[in-house]
């Protein structure tokens, strides 16, 4: 077995050097890179296609890496991937547990995988599984959305893993169903776990401690939420008003503006210049014959952010 004083990784609850992964002409990584603290939430950001998948099926030892290398808990993915399937906790993007069996039935199955028992282990899943528990005998194909995902995080945690490793956990639920979620996962934080997070949803990344940045299997930016979104530097204006489409349109003819991207019901405009200037802004959509327009200065999001790293990058 691989030790982790023998590789610098000592310390740390995953370490990832230079991974790389290919599938014939396409590259699903280049040389990622990064490190998680024990403790940590630690999410990857990006849309579908950037890569989380494959990264996290490499980390949880279910792809073999075509170049670099990665450790989890002091063990090689690849060497010591008996050891290591033990101390995980995993729940994929898609819901994979036995749609046949009760939801009693699916928490008894995965306790009696890891060697363990429901009993034995109840008061560690308890603060998410009584939310479920009043329907244990439901089969878990007749779940809704917020329910299975109830059942496959108190499967993934019924075996006290060291780390949790969660792959688009909050991917086609409803909105309270997400926060809820969130709200679980800070809850296990504080108890000490360390969680490998990927989401396609931006605003969940401020619920991260440290946020890394994906897009085409490259890591474009690591750091906190906060420092992500103050890195942003450039003045940015947002801009509200009818016929949303033709709008936008307008907005990409301004000459000052270096990038336009439609954010929720705003418009976000990024000034090329060092200073906005949100009256001649305002004429030059005046001119476009648009009089009724609310503009404001803002401060930059992480989604800003990523869109500005994604169009240095290309």
């Amino acid at each position: 077995m691989t030790t982790a004083a023998s590789d610098g990784t000592a310390g740390d609850a995953v370490v990832v050097c230079d991974l790389g992964k290919q599938f014939g002409a396409v590259e699903a990584l280049r040389d990622v890179a990064f490190r998680v603290a024990p403790g940590e939430v630690f999410g990857v950001i990006g849309p579908d296609g950037a890569g989380k998948t494959t990264l996290f099926r490499i980390l949880t030892s279910l792809l073999v890496p075509d170049a670099g290398t990665a450790h989890v808990l002091g063990l090689d993915v690849v060497d010591d991937y008996r050891a290591l399937r033990r101390r995980l906790g995993y729940m994929p993007g898609r819901f994979s547990l036995y749609t046949d069996l009760t939801v009693a039935e699916n928490l008894r199955f995965f306790a009696t995988i890891f060697g363990t028992r429901v009993e034995a282990e109840y008061d560690y899943i308890a603060p998410i599984y009584r939310q479920i528990e009043p329907f244990r005998n439901r089969r878990a194909g007749a779940l809704s959305g917020g329910m299975k995902q109830k059942l496959a995080l108190s499967c993934a945690l019924v075996h006290r893993p060291d780390l949790l490793v969660l792959d688009e956990p909050t991917t086609g639920v409803d909105a309270v169903s997400r926060r809820e979620f969130w709200d679980m996962l800070g809850r296990l934080r504080e108890g000490g776990l360390t969680i490998l997070v990927a989401t396609p949803y931006m605003d969940e990344a401020s619920r991260c401690d440290r946020v890394a940045l994906m897009q085409d299997g490259r890591l474009l930016d690591i750091d906190t939420p906060e420092q992500l979104s103050a890195d942003f530097d450039r003045p940015l204006l947002a801009v509200r008003g009818p016929d949303r489409y033709r709008l936008l349109q307008a907005l990409r003819t301004y000459p000052h503006a270096q990038a336009v991207h439609p954010f929720g019901e705003d418009i976000h405009v990024t000034d090329a210049r060092p200073q906005a200037d949100p009256e001649d802004l305002r004429q030059h959509l005046a001119g476009q014959g648009f009089e009724d327009v609310e503009i404001r200065p803002i401060r930059a999001t992480i989604e800003d952010r990523f869109m500005a790293l994604m169009t240095d990058e290309a």
